[in-house]
């Protein structure tokens, strides 16, 4: 008998309809390897839009986070400003109520 090299399969026996079922085995193994690497491909694609999608979902939450501290600032700004208008206005009261004492002395005078 010939020495075997290591992977080397021993011919099969029954000649022609052995070697077709073999054929056909290594169809359907082609076919079967073919379906994977496209599942995988699937797979691959879907975390890299995965992951697209998380990173735009984390700058969000930062935008998110980045308005409402801007937001809070503003509302400070706006209620200093609020008790800065409040004494104004009353000092105007006053002028305005000065000034009708000063057309009533003009017209007197």
């Amino acid at each position: 008998a010939a020495t075997m090299m290591p992977g080397e399969t021993p011919p099969a026996p029954g000649g022609t309809a052995a070697a077709a079922a073999a054929c056909a085995n290594c169809g359907v193994l082609q076919q079967n390897i073919n379906e994977y690497v496209a599942a995988l491909i699937a797979l691959k694609q879907k975390m890299i839009d995965g992951d697209r999608l998380l990173t735009e979902y984390q700058q969000k939450c930062t935008d998110i986070l980045y308005f409402s501290i801007k937001i809070s600032a503003l509302r400070c700004q706006v209620e200093q400003m609020l008790q800065k208008i409040l004494p104004l206005e009353k000092c105007q009261e006053e002028l305005g109520s000065l000034k009708a004492e000063l057309e009533e002395k003009k017209v007197c005078l």
